[in-house]
């Protein structure tokens, strides 16, 4: 049988049926409704497919029975995938999922098999098109896009990348700098989440004197997060901020000799309480973070010293006595005294001490100064020993007053009058 017109010898179009729902129940050969046959399984331009069961197919008409351009809307309203395939189970077309609509078209019709394209036409429901459309800070969720921030990790020394845009990006060590790239290069609206879940303070840096909040670095202390927006010439930080929230912990160590490094749960206890009989000097290294700290050194020292220290090479350390408290600054590399001067009038009242613990002392010689043996008394000591001690009645001198022991005051007492 010729579908040539005799008149022009192009292809005979079919009959153009506009809708028909099909159910599917086994692969299907199609046909056109030529001469306006439509009783059998014919194609129609708009199909609604049913398929009972996953793996069936739709077969197409022959191609070289209809011209060029001959298309159809096939939409999957069923809940199995099915197969589109040219004239009898050939070759295939598309496959469409549940939800889907494709629209399909002749390209060619050298023979039934023909050549045939398709153009996706979305789903009827959003899943599908969420699986697409997801990009940076979106996941497909079922029928659903989502908001997605996948975690990272960032080493020191790390320089963000575009492709880190809407990502979580974690710090989970000491110390460290980071960079934000040229904030041109990211462009306007690229934005990362950064967290810093470490012990140290990590400085996000700029690249090329760009500002980032204003200035050219940034601090996260530990445990501060901050999502870092990139304006197109420059960065600033959304949620950034220091917690209005303080407590003050407390924390009792018992040290005996040696280094001993806090945990970041130790140091995030402002007072500081060291015990203990010292069998050796102690170092306490605490983060290289901005903190303030109350050491309390409660320790039997003997001749032995408390100190605490960042462990930074060349940095400031503070020896805290026995029995003594300081109040220390840490700058992230140095432990400074917090007090230095006296402001304004006050008065400073110290513990008794005594002659191997004096109550003010020397940082490296904890066992020489003043202290008080006793009530209206007034000691001095050296070394531990008991010098001079002072009363209403009068001073004791113990030991030797001169290098050659005579027990004389060596050059005298000018002024005043002996009684």
């Amino acid at each position: 049988m010729s579908y040539n017109s005799p008149f022009t010898g192009n292809v005979v179009q079919p009959t153009d049926v506009s809708y028909r729902a099909v159910t599917l129940a086994a692969n299907t050969q199609l046909e056109w409704p030529i001469n306006g046959n439509a009783t059998d399984d014919y194609a129609a331009r708009i199909m609604d497919v049913t398929a009972s069961s996953a793996g069936l197919s739709l077969y197409m008409p022959p191609a070289n029975q209809a011209s060029v351009g001959n298309d159809a809307m096939i939409r999957n309203v069923g809940a199995n995938s099915f197969t589109v395939t040219t004239y009898n189970g050939n070759g295939t077309i598309i496959t469409i999922a549940p939800g889907e609509a494709k629209y399909i078209y002749i390209k060619t019709n050298a023979n039934e098999y023909g050549v045939w394209g398709n153009i996706g036409f979305g789903t009827g429901t959003s899943s599908a098109d969420a699986s697409t459309l997801a990009g940076a800070g979106l996941l497909a969720s079922g029928l659903t896009l989502n908001q997605s921030h996948p975690a990272g990790s960032v080493t020191n020394g790390y320089t963000f990348l575009t492709t880190d845009r809407a990502k979580t990006m974690v710090w989970n060590g000491g110390a460290a700098s980071v960079t934000v790239p040229l904030a041109q290069d990211t462009g306007d609206n690229w934005f990362v989440l950064f967290k810093n879940n470490g012990s140290g303070t990590v400085v996000v840096n700029t690249t090329s004197g760009q500002f980032l909040d204003g200035a050219i670095a940034k601090d996260f202390a530990p445990g501060e997060s901050a999502f870092i927006v990139s304006l197109g010439t420059e960065y600033v930080t959304v949620g950034y901020g220091v917690s209005t929230h303080f407590e003050f912990g407390v924390l009792t160590k018992s040290v005996t000799s040696g280094t001993y490094t806090l945990t970041a749960s130790e140091a995030s206890n402002t007072i500081q309480i060291y015990t203990g009989t010292l069998t050796g000097n102690v170092t306490i290294i605490v983060p290289p973070v901005v903190n303030l700290y109350v050491v309390s050194n409660q320790c039997t020292a003997g001749a032995y010293t408390l100190t605490i220290s960042t462990g930074a090479v060349g940095a400031t350390t503070a020896t805290v006595p026995a029995s003594g408290q300081a109040t220390l600054i840490c700058d992230a590399t140095n432990i400074l005294n917090a007090n230095t001067t006296q402001a304004g009038g006050t008065a400073i009242s110290l513990v008794n001490g005594s002659a191997a613990s004096p109550s003010l002392n020397f940082g490296s010689e904890t066992n020489t100064g003043v202290y008080r043996p006793g009530a209206g008394r007034f000691g001095i000591s050296v070394l531990g020993n008991q010098i001079v001690d002072i009363n209403a009645g009068g001073m004791d001198v113990t030991g030797d007053i001169t290098a050659t022991g005579t027990g004389n005051f060596e050059g005298g007492i000018s002024g005043g009058t002996f009684v």
